[in-house]
């Protein structure tokens, strides 16, 4: 399995007793959704590698504690601690035409409803109080929160996310680069 036919489920944060448990933290909208997981790929040197889970305790705030088959010490649990955990594209839900995954949209078009065609979606950044999409735009990195306001919807057919950015978001980012603030001999 390969990185591209993949979504990145979470991280293994840290190891859970001495007998190789380990604690995932899970970076998806509901943790719930896979709380009857069998299987994880984990990312070992740049790889892959299929683990098989035998028991998987969802906790508070996305965390899971788990047991993988064949890890049975706290040394082998040890040496997966931070190591990115892959689900094949296979496991998500369909959505409709207008919603998304955000690895979906990497290379889309943004048009916004007022100023037309903008850039290119390069990265969508999920922080803990919002998570925010970056679109190049004019040679700088743009921002745009994903609130439902703001980005109204996916176009899948012709690789396009609409929006409605908040008036003068471009400006803020375009006067950053100090082309329009004065310079010390003002």
């Amino acid at each position: 399995m390969t990185q591209d036919k993949c979504f990145l489920l979470g991280y293994i944060v840290r190891t859970h007793g001495t007998s190789g448990n380990v604690v995932f933290f899970l970076d998806v909208d509901d943790p719930g959704d896979y709380d009857e997981l069998d299987s994880v790929y984990v990312e070992q040197r740049g790889e892959l590698v299929p683990y098989f889970i035998a028991n998987f305790n969802l906790q508070k705030q996305g965390n899971a504690i788990v047991t993988f088959e064949d890890v049975d010490t706290i040394e082998k649990a040890q040496a997966l601690v931070g190591s990115s955990l892959f689900l094949s594209l296979d496991e998500l839900e369909e959505l409709d035409n207008e919603s998304f995954y955000y690895h979906e949209i990497k290379g889309y078009t943004v048009i916004d409803e007022q100023l037309g065609e903008l850039g290119i979606v390069r990265e969508v950044y999920a922080l803990n109080g919002q998570d925010l999409i970056a679109m190049e735009y004019k040679g700088v990195e743009v921002l745009i929160p994903t609130a439902e306001d703001i980005v109204l919807k996916a176009d899948k057919e012709n690789s396009k996310l609409i929006v409605n950015l908040p008036e003068g978001l471009l400006d803020v980012y375009l006067d950053a680069d100090g082309a329009n603030t004065p310079d010390d001999a003002d």
